[in-house]
């Protein structure tokens, strides 16, 4: 089983944050310049929420809201699941759909080290499923030279 802190050291540890204070219009450009779905949302060294494509499509889109008027700390999750960086993968999955979420930021010694999307997890599982399955066929045909 692999976890989660060997899928931070093959995407890397960069983390997107926007403060509370900027507004959503900010948030979701720069989502889409960094091709990420959500930002976490910190002051200082804290982190006080998450804002994701699914806040501003139902918090302002559909509220009829202005995102250059909207402030990130209006819309923002406030509750943010994390987890460890020895969780593995599966139970990250477990996780994020139990409680519907696609981003847990990982948490070491209070110490924010990267994020992890639901589309991560699913790549981690496909490439440690097509090794199995690779063995699999070297078992049943195996290649003699």
């Amino acid at each position: 089983m692999r976890l989660v802190c060997e899928i931070l050291q093959s995407k890397g540890h960069d983390v997107w944050f926007v403060r509370p204070e900027a507004f959503v219009f900010d948030a979701v450009k720069m989502m889409s310049e960094r091709s990420v779905g959500a930002l976490l949302v910190m002051e200082g060294e804290k982190m006080v929420g998450i804002i994701s494509e699914r806040d501003y499509a139902r918090k302002v889109v559909l509220a009829g809201k202005s995102s250059k008027q909207t402030q990130v700390k209006d819309i923002m999750t406030q509750r943010v699941l994390w987890v460890a960086p020895e969780r593995t993968i599966e139970e990250c999955m477990a996780l994020m759909t139990d409680k519907k979420v696609r981003h847990l930021p990982v948490v070491e010694n209070t110490q924010l080290v990267g994020i992890v999307s639901i589309g991560d997890l699913v790549k981690a599982i496909i490439a440690e499923q097509q090794v199995i399955i690779d063995q699999l066929q070297n078992y049943i045909n195996p290649r003699w030279s």
